[in-house]
């Protein structure tokens, strides 16, 4: 076992009323004193976000955003950059989720330019990558994973990585109660290590990389044990509090 810390991470997507939610963070404040090791976050939608920083001020879990515009402020009618998440006190935020690039058009250049933005304004960016199923059928893994990663490093360079996180996420396995089995998740995991080892050694031996496709309590420890799985990004199972904390308690 490597001594990356893992981080369980809770991606509310667009759910959650002021009292779901609140209720939410309360169950989840209670069981953090039995999550150990992983380093508890949550990513609720931006409204709700000063409402978790709020509720969860003074405990050992940290707070995110879900996405940020590339620009710092200015005529972006709708959008919520960086230094606003870092204002209320966010250290994570989610780029290039596949509901990002397959719903809202984010391109590999975009995700590369938000992941950026993520690291100017402060924030460790937890960037996700995954294939299609129609992908995954053709064999591109691979070239797909690859091919969002190395539009971040050609911006950035890979010495940039060393301060963030890496979500792997099948997009056949996200919402569809399919899950990729341990040994495909680990498979993808170690190729995501090894591309980035390629050029820093150290960088990937200290890279958080996290499964994201329909991790739950049930399946979490068997994920979690390969040796390239860092923790989770979770989708539906983050929404109630004991299943989400089971998966903490997972990881530990």
């Amino acid at each position: 076992m490597s001594n990356r810390r893992p981080i369980v991470a809770g991606n509310w997507k667009m759910n959650g009323s002021q009292a779901d939610s609140a209720a939410l963070l309360a169950g989840i404040k209670q069981g953090l004193g039995t999550v150990k090791k992983a380093q508890v976050v949550v990513c609720p939608p931006f409204i709700l976000i000063p409402l978790a920083a709020r509720e969860l001020a003074g405990t050992t879990a940290a707070w995110g955003g879900q996405n940020l515009d590339i620009h710092k402020s200015g005529a972006y009618t709708g959008e919520v950059s960086g230094p606003m998440l870092k204002d209320f006190g966010c250290a994570y935020v989610i780029v290039g989720h596949s509901e990002r690039r397959a719903l809202f058009g984010e391109t590999d250049q975009v995700v590369a330019e938000k992941f950026k933005a993520a690291q100017d304004a402060g924030l460790t960016p937890i960037l996700c990558v995954g294939e299609l199923l129609a992908e995954r059928e053709a064999n591109q893994t691979e070239a797909v994973v690859a091919r969002q990663l190395d539009a971040v490093v050609n911006l950035v360079g890979i010495g940039a990585l060393a301060k963030s996180v890496i979500a792997y996420e099948p997009v056949w396995a996200i919402g569809t109660g399919k899950t990729a089995s341990p040994q495909q998740a680990q498979e993808v995991h170690r190729f995501i290590r090894a591309r980035v080892a390629a050029k820093g050694a150290k960088v990937a031996d200290g890279l958080c990389i996290l499964y994201g496709g329909s991790m739950k309590g049930s399946n979490a420890k068997e994920l979690i044990s390969q040796p390239d799985i860092d923790g989770g990004l979770i989708g539906g199972a983050s929404l109630n509090a004991e299943e989400f904390l089971s998966i903490c308690r997972a990881a530990e």
